[in-house]
C-alpha cells in the first residue's frame, strides 16, 4: 500500500518525484554512511515501523502541500523530521513550506541542511539561493549558484541567475566572465550581447560596447533593432553624425519603423536640421504602429512651446496625423484639442474635444473645456446642448449647472435659468467662490422674473462675501434705480463702483441713472458726458438725452435720441420720443 501511495503522489506532482527519490536514497544512505560521511550528523538506523511512520507523515505533508494547506503540511513535515532529522527531502520540504508561509528565517537552516545532506540535488541549491536572494544576502547566493554551475552537470541555465547577482553587487568583471560562459554554451544570444554592452558602458569601455553591437548586427544585418540600439549608444555618447548614419541605415532596412523615425528626427533636430527633422516626425506620426502614448508625450512637449506660430503649425500638423492614425483613440482627439486651444483656435479645439467625448464620455476635464469654449465663442445654443450632455455623465458637478443656467439666462429663458442655477447652488455646498457666481446669475435671473425679493437676496449674498464685486454693485444698484426702490442704497453702491472704476462707461451710466432717479441731473449729466465720450452704447446715449431733456436742453436731447436710435439697441420708447420730441418714462 505504501508503494502505491508513493506512485499516486508522484503522478500528481513532478517535484514530489525528486523529493520521494531523495527520501528513499537518504534512508538507504543513512544505513550505510558513517557519521563523518553525514557531515557530522549522528548516524540513525530506523526500524521498519519508524521508517514507515516517517514516510507516512511525509506523504501526508505532500498531500496538504499540493492542496496549498501549508500550515498542515508544515505540521506533517515536522513530524517526519522528528523521526528522521537527517533526511534531505524532509529538510527540503520544511524549508520550502516555511518559505511559502513567509518565514525566511525558519526556512534557512533546513535549506542549508538539505544541501549539506544531498549536494548533488540541484533543487536544493536553488531553494537555498532563493532564500539568500530574498534576504538580500547576495554574496551567499552567488556562492550557491557558483557551486551549482561548477559542480553539477547540465546547470548552465543558472548562469543567467548568477550574472544578475554579480550585477546587483556591481561585480562587473565577474558578470562579463559569466556571460562569456553562457555564450560558449549557447552561442550568440541577443539578451547576452545587450547585457555585455551595458556592462562595457558602465566601465566606460565605449569601443568594446560598440564592438559587441557590431557582432550582433553582423549576426543579422536585417534586424533594424540592432542598428537602432547601436545608434542609441552612439547618440548617448555625443557621436551624433555616426548615430544619424546608423539610424538611416536601420530605416533603409525597415522603412516603416516609426521608432527609428523618431530617433532620426531627434538626431536631425540636434544638428539644426529642423525641416528634415519635422519630415521624419510626420512619417512617424502618420504610422499607426507608433503607439498613441509616445505621440501624446511629444505633442505635450509642443504644447509647452505654444503659442509660437511656427511651433503651432507643426504641432497642428502632427496632431491631425495622430487623429487620422488613431481614429478610435479618445486621447488622440483630446491632445489635438489641447494643441488647438493653445494655438488660439477655439472652434477646431471644441470640435476635437467633442470627438474625444464621443469615444469616451467619462472625462470631466474635457467636458469642462467644451463648455468653456462654447461660452468664449458665444455659441449659446451649443452651450445649452453640451452642458446638458455633460450633466448626463456628471449630474453632481455644479459647474455644468452653472453654464447651463447661464446659457438659459442669456437666451431669456428665465424659468429654466433659475431652476438650473438653484440646483447648482445647492451642489456648490461650502464652496464660497461657486456660491458667489451662482448668486450673481440668480440675482439677474430673478430680477427678469420680477421676483425682486429673491433677486435682492442673491445680490446681498454676493456682497456679503465680496463687498466690492463690480457685477453685483452695478446690476443691483441699476435694478434698484429702475424700480425706484431704496435709491440711497443704490447711490452708495454705484458711487463705490465708480470710485473704483472711474473710466468704465457702463458703471458711469449706472451711477448717472441712479442720480437721475434722485433728480440730481447736473451730476448725472457730467457722468454721462464722460460715458458717451468713451462708448457708443445706445442705452448710454439715450440716457444722456433724457438727462439733457430734464435740464431743458431739448434740442440737444433730441439729437442724442436720434443718435441712439441709429446705433440700435435703445428702449422701445425711443421712436415715440423722437416723433413727439418729448420724454416718455
Amino acid at each position: 500500500m505504501l508503494k502505491r501511495g508513493l506512485t499516486i503522489v508522484a503522478a500528481l506532482c513532478g517535484m514530489v518525484v525528486v523529493s520521494e527519490q531523495s527520501f528513499a536514497q537518504s534512508e538507504r544512505r543513512k544505513e550505510k554512511s558513517t557519521p563523518s560521511e553525514m557531515t557530522g550528523a549522528p548516524s540513525l538506523t530506523l526500524s521498519p515501523q519508524e521508517q514507515q511512520l516517517s514516510e507516512s507523515y511525509f506523504l501526508e505533508g505532500m498531500k496538504f502541500f499540493m492542496l496549498e494547506e501549508y500550515n498542515k503540511a508544515l505540521d506533517r513535515f515536522q513530524r517526519a523530521y522528528a523521526i528522521s532529522p537527517t533526511n534531505a527531502a524532509v529538510n527540503y520540504k520544511l524549508a520550502e513550506t516555511s518559505l511559502l508561509l513567509g518565514s525566511v528565517r525558519g526556512a534557512l537552516p533546513f535549506a542549508k541542511a538539505a544541501l549539506e545532506l544531498e549536494p548533488s540535488n540541484p533543487y536544493y541549491h536553488l531553494l537555498l539561493a532563493q532564500i539568500y536572494t530574498n534576504q538580500q544576502q547576495y554574496d551567499d547566493a552567488i556562492k550557491v549558484y557558483a557551486r551549482l554551475t561548477q559542480e553539477l552537470p547540465n546547470t548552465e541555465q543558472y548562469l543567467f541567475n548568477l550574472t544578475d547577482l554579480y550585477l546587483s553587487k556591481n561585480r562587473l568583471d565577474d558578470a562579463l566572465r559569466t556571460l562569456e560562459q553562457i555564450e560558449q554554451k549557447y552561442g550568440l544570444i541577443e539578451e547576452i550581447s545587450f547585457k555585455k554592452q551595458q556592462i562595457y558602458l558602465k566601465q566606460n569601455k565605449l569601443e568594446q560596447a560598440l564592438k559587441e553591437g557590431e557582432s550582433l548586427i553582423s549576426s543579422n544585418p536585417e534586424e533594424a533593432r540592432y542598428l537602432l540600439a547601436q545608434a542609441e549608444i552612439l547618440a548617448a555618447n555625443k557621436r551624433i553624425a555616426d548615430a544619424t548614419k546608423m539610424a538611416e541605415k536601420a530605416l533603409r532596412v525597415a522603412p516603416d519603423n516609426a521608432y527609428g523615425r523618431l530617433m532620426l528626427a531627434d538626431l536631425l533636430q540636434q544638428q539644426g536640421k529642423t525641416a528634415e527633422a519635422d519630415a521624419q516626425l510626420e512619417l512617424a506620426f502618420g504610422n499607426p504602429v507608433l503607439d498613441i502614448d509616445s505621440k501624446v508625450k511629444i505633442l505635450v512637449d509642443y504644447i509647452r512651446r505654444l503659442p509660437n506660430e511656427k511651433v503651432a503649425a507643426q504641432a497642428i500638423k502632427l496632431a491631425e496625423l495622430t487623429t487620422r492614425a488613431h481614429p478610435r483613440e479618445a486621447k488622440a482627439f483630446a491632445v489635438a484639442g489641447d494643441i488647438y486651444v493653445n494655438a488660439d483656435r477655439k472652434l477646431p479645439a471644441r470640435d476635437s474635444y467633442l470627438k474625444a467625448v464621443a469615444l469616451d464620455p467619462n472625462h470631466f476635464k474635457i467636458w469642462q473645456q467644451i463648455v468653456l469654449l462654447d461660452g468664449e465663442m458665444n455659441q449659446n445654443d451649443s452651450l445649452i446642448a453640451h452642458s446638458e450632455r455633460a450633466l448626463e455623465f456628471f449630474p453632481n458637478q455644479p459647474m455644468f449647472w452653472f453654464y447651463n443656467g447661464t446659457a438659459h439666462l442669456i437666451n431669456k429663458n428665465y424659468p429654466k435659468a433659475t431652476k438650473a442655477l438653484e440646483y447648482g447652488r445647492r451642489l456648490a455646498g461650502n464652496n464660497l467662490e461657486l456660491q458667489l457666481q451662482f448668486n450673481l446669475q440668480l440675482g439677474d435671473a430673478y430680477h427678469s422674473l420680477e421676483q425682486f425679493a429673491l433677486s435682492d437676496q442673491a445680490y446681498e449674498a454676493v456682497l456679503a462675501l465680496d463687498p466690492n464685486n463690480p457685477h453685483a454693485l452695478n446690476n443691483y444698484s441699476y435694478f434698484l434705480s429702475l424700480r425706484g426702490h431704496n435709491l440711497q442704497k443704490a447711490k452708495a453702491m454705484a458711487g463705490t463702483l465708480v470710485a473704483q472704476h472711474p473710466d468704465n462707461p457702463t458703471y458711469l451710466d449706472t451711477y448717472a441713472w441712479v442720480l437721475y432717479k434722485l433728480k440730481e441731473y447736473p451730476e448725472a449729466k457730467r457722468l454721462l458726458e464722460k460715458a458717451v465720450a468713451a462708448s457708443s452704447d445706445a442705452t448710454i446715449i439715450e440716457h444722456y438725452g433724457d438727462v439733457l431733456y430734464q435740464l431743458g436742453q431739448r434740442e440737444l436731447a433730441l439729437k442724442q435720441w436720434v443718435r441712439a436710435n441709429q446705433v440700435g439697441g435703445a428702449s422701445e420708447a425711443i421712436s415715440k420720443k423722437i416723433k413727439d420730441k418729448r420724454l416718455y418714462e
